[in-house]
């Protein structure tokens, strides 16, 4: 059944527009609070934010829902998305929320929810708090409101978690680090942990005013770092996303470093260790052969899951991995976190940098990508995929790389957008097999 509010990865939109507006963030917050209602005992929720400026009226709004429904309230203030879900874990909460829109720009906004144990929550949960929404929801008796604070230390219990994430005898003495926070929810914590470890760093994108998240920095805009790592002479760049659950590096060279090559790195490095769990790693669908390749060649193996990192997630609890990832950044580290967490996978990384004694261009280059061509396709109306003409379109094209290279194709969760990914070791033949596709579905739309 298609979804009204929920999409891949929480409730997402423009806010005042369509579904994000302040009396849909009290309706959820109601929902959500009556979701989780068991129990005689007093229930909280903890609550964090980006730096966006519309961060104000939906964190009010979730206020006024939760207490309406009886429910206190803890408010962290500009917090990493993994962040929240720790806390919710440490503070025996029994919800946790994060108000942020990831790697969007400061018009959107979004709610993700954490269960008590600081995963994300299933379908079926969500499923069941979009039913509530829509319903009538019973108030708290004017004594049994729920009560709302603030708390001080939240920024600093993170960063001993993140630090934590690293042994106890490696510091990052003599490292030049720059580190992009996109001017978004990681701009005190990130520098602040990499500092106390003892690197030199050098912030970009750690000034926010509301409206400048994501903009021109960030893991989705790394041409500032990439030009300030190189004019700085930096051994690493570190980009993060605006609710820093997102990790892409730039090596000495400038050179862009996504979350493949990440993952590999991890993964390697764990493998040697034998700490690695599952017999691999886990990610999605859009991630590239190459990874696949590398991995096999150690051994490992590579599981993959439908675009987002929930289903990553899932996917990691159900075969019992620890490593799991998305070529966008998110990484997850299920040793140190429920959740994607760009700044413990740097710590990952630079780790790395300093025990290996060599250049990030050498140990985060670690497999050559094959072609990789990803278009999207919009439409009308009607649903092109189920087109007789695009069916056969698309059989001959997986006919044709078959042993080679792979399609994918895919509706956007939040648009109506098909997407149009193929990869293989024929640019050509990669390029060809996407327009192919491309020209078939606009025909049907």
């Amino acid at each position: 059944m298609a979804r009204k509010f929920f999409g891949t990865d929480g409730i997402r939109g423009r806010t005042n527009s369509g579904i994000m507006t302040a009396e849909t963030a009290m309706k959820v917050g109601q929902a959500a609070g009556r979701h989780f209602v068991r129990g005689g005992h007093r229930h909280r929720v903890v609550i964090g934010k980006d730096t966006r400026l519309s961060g104000y009226m939906v964190e009010s709004a979730l206020v006024a829902g939760f207490t309406s429904v009886g429910i206190d309230v803890i408010m962290t203030g500009p917090l990493p998305t993994p962040a929240i879900a720790l806390l919710t874990r440490e503070m025996r909460a029994d919800m946790g929320v994060m108000i942020s829109a990831s790697h969007n720009l400061y018009a959107d906004n979004g709610i993700k929810l954490f269960g008590p144990d600081g995963f994300k929550l299933s379908d079926a949960a969500e499923a069941e708090i979009e039913r509530l929404i829509e319903t009538e929801i019973p108030l708290a008796p004017a004594e049994k409101i729920g009560r709302a604070r603030r708390i001080e230390d939240a920024r600093g219990r993170y960063i001993h978690a993140v630090k934590d994430s690293v042994a106890s005898e490696v510091r990052f003495d003599g490292l030049k680090v720059v580190v992009d926070c996109a001017h978004g929810a990681a701009y005190q914590v990130a520098p602040s942990a990499i500092w106390e470890l003892g690197a030199d760093v050098i912030a970009l994108g750690v000034n926010p005013n509301g409206v400048n998240i994501n903009d021109g920095v960030g893991s989705t805009a790394i041409e500032a770092l990439q030009a300030r790592v190189v004019e700085e002479q930096a051994h690493i760049g570190i980009a993060l996303d605006g609710d820093a659950d997102r990790l892409i590096v730039v090596d000495e060279k400038g050179r862009a470093v996504d979350g493949d090559q990440i993952m590999a790195l991890i993964a390697t490095r764990m493998h040697e260790k034998g700490s690695l769990r599952g017999g691999g790693i886990v990610s999605t669908v859009m991630s590239n052969l190459g990874l696949e390749r590398y991995l096999a060649s150690k051994g490992l193996t590579l599981e993959r899951t439908k675009v987002g990192d929930r289903y990553v997630l899932e996917r990691m609890k159900e075969g019992g991995f620890n490593i799991g990832g998305e070529q966008s950044g998110h990484m997850i580290m299920l040793d140190h976190s429920t959740t994607g967490d760009g700044t413990v996978a740097a710590l990952r990384v630079l780790t790395s940098l300093v025990r290996s004694k060599r250049p990030a261009s050498e140990i985060l280059h670690l497999f050559d990508p094959v072609p990789q061509l990803l278009k999207n396709v919009r439409y009308s109306g009607g649903a092109p995929l189920e087109n007789e003409t695009v069916k056969a379109v698309i059989a001959e094209a997986e006919a044709e790389l078959e042993g080679k290279g792979r399609l994918v194709i895919r509706p956007s969760g939040t648009e109506p957008v098909i997407r149009v990914m193929a990869e293989g070791d024929d640019q050509s033949q990669v390029e060809a097999v996407v327009d192919r596709v491309c020209d078939a579905v606009r025909a049907a739309a």
